[in-house]
């Protein structure tokens, strides 16, 4: 009967030593996380001091895109209808 199992499988198999746990792979991650986002925010205030207008700008778009959708919540979820107030 033929054995199935590749013949250097028994190679693959690496000592417990060398298997990082899965905190040590969450603190590798956070750390890479971090490095990505400190790299994001320099370029952006890099970007915002060479156009301050386009930066106000964009500031701006978000407030106004942030407050609309505030206040389309409040009217789901507020129930006052002014239409039937008389």
């Amino acid at each position: 009967m033929a054995d199935d199992t590749p013949a250097n499988e028994g190679n693959a198999v690496a000592p417990a030593a060398e298997h990082k746990s899965f905190l040590e792979q969450a603190q590798d991650a956070l750390s890479q996380a971090q490095e990505a986002i400190g790299d994001a925010f320099e370029n952006t205030v890099e970007a915002a001091k060479e156009h301050p207008v386009a930066a106000a700008a964009i500031a701006a778009g978000a407030a106004a895109a942030v407050a609309g959708a505030a206040f389309g919540v409040s009217q789901l979820l507020g129930g006052d209808d002014d239409s039937t107030k008389k």
